[in-house]
């Protein structure tokens, strides 16, 4: 019964089979060469992407494309999706790209063109596929034969089941994004950016930034154990750094821009340079050094500060020699000696006005602590000077510069920590008779480490150094002498003007 019903059956022999899938192939290669004459280059790839999303309408999964570039500016999701997945292409595909920059240190692994890599989260498996496809696109060209260039267009695609789009989005994309973050701290190597002295001068007025900072690894050693600073000092320091890193959500929450601002103060010598060496350190933040000599004008002085990156430290060192609060000091000054003399309409004449090419300081507070303040995350502003008396009372307060340190002369704290950097002791003979002249002596640290590496032997640098400890506090006395003899002397000449 059940034979004679097969036999009923016109069942296709394999021979038919093979013909029919052949002639469905050649039927597709014809209509795919057709479709390229007819359709053009630059569509060709749309009109595919449509055919296939056609077919996938019809299947349960769900394709997210995800473009390397958002118009002109770089998209977000496809920079935290390259750096997550180039950490699991190692282990889930059998090649993979490597790279070391140059100027970096440590080996970077990136996922390869047009590759796949499937990635599991909460139980749901993800599977992601780089892209990458030539574009070729028509260009003028001052060489004969050459018109046209090609270029890459690269993107991600991610397939999942439909079922979890709220998921990837609500939870997946967020994880990408913070394990992306996890993986370029623990592979960033420090870096200090120095200004392109010569792009500013050339284009001054460009709007591209390209070529704005220069930069090279920061390799600088001191670090908070190291540093020749009073440990009451370091850790009202290291405790500010590690608040300040955490309350993202406390500054949104006040509306505030996520920046804090340092002032180091003090004569030279006293540790300023490798107090911010030790916070990039500490932080893993890179170094923005900012010159405000190479700059011409406040919109490039935006400009400069706008293309600083996130998790940084911008320096301005000396600020206190500043042209435009030189100038402004002088004017006051001006101002004040011809009070007297001079009528309201006078006093607006004589204030300067601001030249068209200059920056000013209500330019660089405006950056500091205005609007253009918002424009980054996580950033610390340090300013340093030896002569905190000269700035702009503006400068100083809270908002601006949050954090206000002395850097001091050697004290008996921060001369233990460098003889223990330089000679490796904790203690010895002459300690005791050291301290009791080096307060009044004025050494910096800086000094003291001078007078350390210049011996090799414990013994002989300790002799050494007291020897110079001794000299610069007589130095030191006969200075106060001086002092007060020119005191008692205008002292006595004010006396008789006053009688006479």
């Amino acid at each position: 019964m059940i034979s004679s019903v097969l036999s009923d059956i016109n069942m296709p022999s394999a021979k038919t089979i093979i013909s029919s899938t052949a002639s469905i192939a050649a039927t597709a290669m014809v209509v795919r060469s057709v479709a390229r004459e007819l359709i053009p280059y630059e569509l060709q790839h749309y009109v595919y992407m449509s055919i296939r999303g056609f077919f996938k309408s019809f299947s349960s999964e769900i394709v997210l494309i995800i473009e390397e570039f958002d118009g002109l500016a770089s998209n977000q999701i496809y920079k935290a999706a390259e750096i997550y997945l180039g950490s699991k292409v190692s282990i889930s595909a059998g090649s993979f790209r490597v790279s070391m920059p140059e100027k970096e240190t440590k080996i970077s692994t990136l996922i390869a063109k047009d590759q796949q890599v499937l990635d599991k989260f909460n139980g749901v498996q993800f599977k992601w596929t780089q892209v990458t496809r030539q574009v070729e696109s028509k260009i003028r060209s001052n060489y004969p034969g050459q018109s046209s260039t090609q270029s890459e267009i690269r993107y991600f695609e991610l397939c999942f089941q439909n079922k979890y789009k709220k998921m990837v989005f609500e939870s997946y994309f967020p994880f990408v994004i913070n394990e992306s973050n996890k993986v370029k701290e623990e592979k960033k190597t420090l870096q200090i950016y120095t200004m392109n002295g010569e792009h500013m001068r050339r284009y001054s007025y460009s709007s591209s930034g390209d070529y704005t900072w220069n930069s090279i690894k920061l390799d600088h050693p001191a670090t908070f154990d190291t540093l020749a600073m009073d440990r009451e000092l370091k850790e009202m320091i290291v405790g500010d750094l590690e608040m300040f890193v955490k309350r993202r959500d406390f500054y949104r929450k006040v509306g505030k821009a996520w920046k804090r601002g340092y002032l180091l103060y003090g004569p030279p010598g006293t540790g300023k340079s490798s107090l911010i060496a030790a916070m990039a350190n500490y932080l893993n933040f890179d170094i923005y050094d900012l010159e405000l000599t190479d700059i011409r004008a406040n919109s490039d002085l935006r400009r400069v500060l706008l293309s600083t990156g996130n998790r940084s430290i911008l320096v301005v060192e000396d600020i206190d020699c500043s042209l435009d609060i030189e100038d402004r000091k002088a004017e006051e000054q001006t101002l004040k000696a011809l009070k007297p003399h001079i009528t309201q309409a006078q006093t607006i004449n004589i204030v300067r006005k601001p030249k068209p090419q200059e920056v000013t300081l209500s330019g660089l507070l405006n950056f500091i602590d205005g609007l253009w303040s918002s424009c980054g995350d996580e950033r610390i502003i340090v300013f340093t000077t030896n002569h905190k008396d000269r700035l702009d009372p503006a400068l100083l307060r809270p908002g601006r510069m949050d954090v206000h340190i002395h850097m001091s002369y050697c004290t008996p704290c921060t001369f233990q920590t460098l003889v223990l950097n330089y000679l490796g002791i904790e203690d010895h003979p002459l300690f005791h008779e050291i301290f009791d002249v080096l307060n009044e002596a004025m050494v910096t640290p800086a000094e003291v480490a001078e007078q350390l590496l210049r011996n090799e032997g414990v013994e002989t640098a300790m002799s050494s150094l007291l020897d110079f400890i001794n000299k610069k506090k007589k130095e030191a006395d006969e200075f106060k002498a001086t002092g007060l003899k020119n005191e008692q002397t205008e002292g006595e000449l004010v006396d008789e003007i006053t009688q006479e």
